[in-house]
């Protein structure tokens, strides 16, 4: 699943369509996680004036609507030529003045919605904090966790409490600070949670710069490839030695995802809590 580098990546590949007006728009398969809209047809001769990015979600404004874009599991963006062949899973056209855009999704648990009240209310208005932004800081973290027994790397890849921190990047942070990934959210230290908080930044800061991970067939919008995948020292890697220890890297299911960790470099620490006798 394409995670917020890789948005990130395909919200700036797509730059080039600003200012450009649409020309037509033509739906070829409609049916995604949710319908695409009937009424596609009330962008033509609206001029794309913004593109942004809400954790995994890209914000299409047009200068009377707004659209919100996701892509899901397996979604991409395309620009090209009107006059190039179309792939099987290309499943909404939209032709620009000088360049044409086309949403692929093979497994089609993508989203293709207005942005509307609605749509808001029940996508964008409980995310929490962008983790690249000054909100998601040291004190706020601790505070979100201090309660949480849940496995950290659960913890960090709810959306409540930060958005965008997927499974790649979760499972990266965690090795590099010698966490492991099962550790209830509650037991890391203060010094645990300001260090997490500047390795998650780092990560993702360092994903972005590469054009995020193209694990299988990941592309932004201009059709070029992430090299993040080409730095992991932990995801996938599961039966492979620890490049700081030896150790083989061991897997374990946590919220149903795969977590790869080093068992000697990240311990489970047992934290002791003191009892409280009755007077």
């Amino acid at each position: 699943m394409p995670e917020l580098p890789e948005v990130e990546t395909t919200k700036t590949s797509l730059l080039p369509l600003l200012g450009q007006r649409v020309q037509s728009v033509e739906v070829r398969q409609s049916s995604l996680r949710w319908p695409i809209p009937n009424d596609l047809n009330k962008l033509v001769g609206q001029c794309l004036q913004q593109l942004s990015r809400r954790s995994k979600y890209i914000l299409a404004s047009f200068e009377q609507d707004s659209m919100l874009w996701h892509l899901g599991m397996s979604g991409s963006f395309r620009i090209c030529e009107s006059h190039e062949e179309y792939r099987k899973h290309d499943h909404l056209i939209i032709q620009f003045e000088d360049m044409q855009l086309r949403y692929h999704d093979p497994r089609r648990f993508g989203c293709i919605l207005w942005l509307n009240e609605d749509s808001q209310t029940k996508l964008i208005d409980t995310l929490g904090p962008e983790p690249l932004s000054d909100h998601f800081d040291a004190p706020y973290l601790a505070d979100k966790l201090k309660n949480k027994n849940t496995a950290i790397k659960v913890a960090i890849m709810d959306n409540h409490v930060v958005v965008g921190v997927g499974n790649i990047y979760a499972t990266e942070s965690l090795f590099n600070l010698g966490i492991h990934p099962a550790q209830p959210a509650k037991d890391l230290s203060q010094q645990q949670v300001e260090k997490l908080v500047i390795e998650i930044k780092r990560i993702l800061k360092q994903a972005i710069d590469l054009g995020g991970s193209t694990l299988r067939d990941y592309t932004n919008a201009m059709g070029e490839n992430g090299y993040f995948q080409q730095t992991l020292l932990a995801y996938g890697r599961a039966g492979e030695m620890c490049i700081n220890c030896e150790t083989t890297l061991e897997n374990i299911k946590l919220g149903q995802r795969a977590s790869v960790f080093c068992p000697e470099c990240q311990p489970f620490k047992q934290v002791k809590t003191v009892q409280r006798g009755k007077k």
